[in-house]
């Protein structure tokens, strides 16, 4: 079973930015659908970005369009969320997810994905 790490959360400043990391000690996340969520303190979690199986095509939750960037570096096993001009309402706690299904249903709801990472604090402050 692979086991998800993510890294790179922190206290940064609105406007800031941060790029958080979701890596693997066994596997190879190039073959799992390999996404991002978050969840806000009293909130549910909710979607971020995702990558299509091949690793192509992108996509964002509006909210974070045109701010956030995710990427996947296959020699490194490393999937990336570039987060430029952040804001408060940014602030969460930032899994990662995969799932290594053959096809992928309701892909930007949690329960697409069926391996999670432990979580990676992020908070913006004014």
């Amino acid at each position: 079973q692979v086991e998800l790490v993510e890294s790179g959360g922190g206290l940064v400043q609105t406007g800031g930015s941060l790029r958080l990391s979701c890596s693997t000690s066994e596997g190879s996340l190039a073959t799992l659908y390999m996404a991002w969520f978050r969840r806000a303190p009293g909130k549910e979690r909710e979607f971020v970005s995702r990558l299509s199986w091949n690793g192509d095509r992108f996509y964002y939750a509006d909210s974070v369009k045109g701010r956030f960037t995710i990427s996947r570096d296959t020699a490194k096993n490393i999937v990336y969320l570039q987060m430029n001009d952040l804001k408060a309402e940014d602030t969460a706690v930032y899994y990662c997810a995969a799932t290594g299904a053959a096809g992928i249903t309701a892909p930007t709801t949690p329960r697409a994905y069926d391996i999670w990472g432990q979580g990676t604090q992020v908070t913006v402050t004014a």
